[in-house]
Parts: structure tokens; C-alpha cells; sequence
């Protein structure tokens, strides 16, 4: 099977760009009861997950910072604790397992590292269990 089969295309699923405001990204994981979102910069390209965590962090380590000037700050300037790795399109089912094993979702990239979409851990464990059990 390919791991294409699993793939929620970049249309379905919610991102942010690398130049929002820390206030939109709170605002999208706010909306979309999100832990965590993938970034993507301004050529579609990959480039990490923000997590909740990420933001609280900031927002505690930053002098100053608080709920009325996080428009301030961009996603760019938000140090990430926690790297979601991608996997390409082509990549093996093994691959991709490993990442689900340690991620929520897992981001899907082409060949020169533009963004897909994900594949949820949901999706993955949902599939087996209707699968294998009998």
C-alpha cells in the first residue's frame, strides 16, 4: 500500500503561513481545537508544526509580550520545541510509521519539499484495526 492512500490533500487540511501573527496562528489552533499546525513559507514549502506549547513558551519567555500585542510577533520568530518531520509522497509505509508513532499527524511533501497535506495518526490506526481485526 501507499502512503498516498492515507494522505488528508493539502486542501482539507488547516496550515498556517510563516509570515501570520502569533495572534492568527492562536486564533486558527483556537478555532480548529489544534494542538499543533503545520507551516508552510511563502513557496508552499514545509517548514515545521507549531504547537500550543510553542506559543505559551513565547509568550512566557518574551519581556513584555501578552494577549494584546502578540499581532506583533510572526510565526517566524516563534523558537519550535518539537520537530515533526515530514515524509515525501513516495516515500515507504515503514517510513511514515515511524513518524505516526511519535506524531499526531505526520506532514506530506513532493520531491522538492512543497506541502501535500498530512496523514493523521487517526486515520493510520482506524484503517488497521478495521483491517486486521476479524
Amino acid at each position: 500500500m501507499e502512503i498516498s492512500a492515507f494522505l488528508l490533500p493539502k486542501d482539507q487540511v488547516s496550515y498556517i503561513t510563516s509570515d501570520v501573527t502569533m495572534q492568527d496562528a492562536l486564533d486558527v489552533l483556537e478555532h480548529h481545537y489544534y494542538s499543533a499546525i503545520p507551516i508552510i513559507d511563502g513557496a508552499g514549502k514545509y517548514v515545521g508544526t507549531l504547537s500550543e506549547g510553542d506559543l505559551l513558551w513565547k509568550l512566557k519567555n518574551t519581556p513584555g509580550l501578552d494577549f494584546g500585542n502578540l499581532h506583533q510577533l510572526t510565526v517566524e520568530a516563534i523558537q519550535r520545541h518539537v520537530h515533526n518531520e515530514s515524509v515525501e509522497i513516495h516515500a515507504e509505509m515503514e517510513d511514515m510509521l515511524t513518524l505516526a508513532a511519535d506524531q499526531n499527524f505526520v506532514p506530506v511533501v513532493d520531491d522538492t519539499g512543497v506541502f501535500l497535506g498530512i496523514i493523521r495518526r487517526k486515520d493510520i490506526i482506524e484503517y488497521y484495526t478495521r483491517n486486521i481485526t476479524d
